[in-house]
């Protein structure tokens, strides 16, 4: 499983690779989200400084639904869910195959993210092995979400609308959950942000396993 799950996320890697989309549009995108919101709330900074763990992770999720779109949406126009269906692997791995990639791709995102906040809202990140985990945490509960709901629409001609209608609503207990942790983890008292972690761990934990199960049925599909 863990060699299969290896192939797939190294393979999605490469196909990111050629294509730059992440790069050339995915990361600008994310970057003018934060710019505009800092122009839309710099008259009061005290908004803007209150927002910006909010902010940040709605920049995130934006574009983290243009990735999966991308992604999925290459693979079902090239025959790629076709030939991983009946490639022999067990379907959980490709599923783990795809969160790792997906993963890896907007921690990416984040890290470049994160830069910018401390550039247009001047934040100063005071818990930062909470704000690390939370980062992590969350990322994989996007991933793990996106991935299945992608292998649900990537077959159909709605998916670009019907994406994030479906996955919005799941994710909003791990945006309110990273939201209200990462306003912790900004400030000097971090101890309470860490329940929030575990709520976001819970989350992750559930995804993960319900995927795992689920990623058959909608390979199939697909």
């Amino acid at each position: 499983m863990i060699s299969d799950a290896w192939l797939v996320m190294v393979k999605d890697l490469r196909l990111e690779r050629r294509s730059k989309v992440g790069i050339a549009q995915v990361l600008p995108f994310a970057v003018l989200v934060l710019m505009l919101f800092a122009f839309a709330l710099d008259p009061d900074r005290g908004v803007l400084e209150r927002a910006t763990p909010g902010l940040f992770w709605v920049a995130v999720l934006f574009s983290a639904v243009l990735t999966l779109q991308r992604s999925f949406g290459v693979e079902a126009e090239d025959g790629v869910l076709d030939a991983l269906r009946l490639s022999g692997m067990a379907p959980a791995s490709i599923f783990f195959g795809k969160v790792a990639a997906l993963t890896l791709q907007l921690l990416v995102l984040e890290a470049v993210l994160a830069v910018g906040v401390a550039v247009f809202y001047g934040t100063v990140f005071h818990g930062v092995a909470l704000l690390v985990v939370v980062a992590l945490l969350t990322t994989l509960g996007i991933a793990a979400s996106g991935a299945v709901y992608g292998a649900l629409a990537a077959r159909l001609r709605s998916r670009d609308t019907l994406l994030p209608l479906l996955l919005l609503p799941l994710l909003a207990p791990v945006l309110i959950s990273a939201t209200r942790a990462s306003e912790i983890g900004l400030e000097r008292q971090a101890a309470g942000g860490w329940s929030w972690a575990a709520l976001l761990g819970v989350f992750v934990v559930a995804y993960l396993s319900l995927g795992s199960v689920l990623f058959r049925p909608l390979l199939e599909d697909a």
